[in-house]
């Protein structure tokens, strides 16, 4: 079963590159983030067409996450966080898909910082860890896919000191991110590349052709998958295609049961 997380940039606007990695590359079950549409919007048509089924929770302009299963239609479980029931920001997105628990996640950049887009950022992320635990809890077959709008070490950046003042690089950023993983969370990645170079996201494509980028896209397994993570990749060329997103798909393959 080969599972994606794919930051569009803009579903509508990016439709034509989306549609191609599909039939490319054939993920079972895709998340995407930044659709920047409202519900109305998103091209369900285009995605059955495709011979995907989908669930979405669109937002005009900003955000929005999707999930997408090919032959199926997700069955949605949760579209928000708990824990704020003021926040209107569509960032995360739950469904089933059979015997699979996915959440598309799109968490805040937090850009500028210090300000009160940083302490959204960090708030959101203490929220995503207390109902992660949760699922970990269920002992539910889980994927947590998305932009998580952190980089995780040096070593996934090709700049640190460059980029040392942005929200994605600080303490408090990655002690989030280490707080999740402590849970019980894998970082595919990571479980099967330790040391290796593995960026997502290019800031152009003059960073793109430089191989100047980021890790920020990730999949997450709950302890119950990590005997049946297979393997795992950048689908990097579709980065260097016409009007791209700066992000790059990623994906992991898992074993049936």
């Amino acid at each position: 079963m080969k599972i994606a997380t794919y930051n569009v940039n803009g579903v509508n606007g990016r439709l034509p590159r989306l549609l191609e990695w599909l039939h490319e590359t054939s993920p079972d079950v895709a998340c995407l983030q930044e659709l920047k549409t409202d519900d109305t919007k998103f091209p369900a048509r285009a995605m059955a067409d495709a011979g995907y089924g989908a669930i979405w929770h669109g937002q005009r302009a900003h955000h929005g996450v999707a999930i997408l299963a090919k032959g199926a239609t997700p069955h949605e479980r949760r579209r928000g966080l708990p824990g704020e029931s003021d926040d209107r920001e569509a960032r995360y997105l739950e469904g089933e898909v059979g015997d699979l628990v996915v959440a598309s996640v799109y968490l805040p950049n937090g850009n500028p910082r210090p300000g009160p887009r940083f302490v959204y950022k960090l708030a959101w992320f203490e929220r995503l860890i207390a109902y992660a635990r949760t699922l970990v809890a269920s002992k539910r077959d889980v994927v947590l896919a998305g932009d998580f709008n952190v980089v995780p070490t040096d070593f996934d950046i090709y700049d640190p000191i460059a980029w040392r003042e942005d929200a994605v690089m600080q303490p408090e950023t990655r002690a989030a991110w280490q707080r999740l993983l402590a849970e019980g969370w894998i970082d595919a990645t990571r479980a099967l590349h330790p040391n290796e170079t593995v960026y997502t996201y290019w800031v152009n494509a003059f960073a793109f052709r430089r191989r100047a980028g980021f890790r920020m896209d990730f999949l997450l397994l709950s302890p119950s998958l990590r005997s049946r993570l297979e393997a795992t990749g950048v689908d990097r060329e579709h980065r260097g295609r016409e009007r791209p997103s700066d992000h790059a798909a990623v994906w992991v393959a898992l074993r049936e049961k």
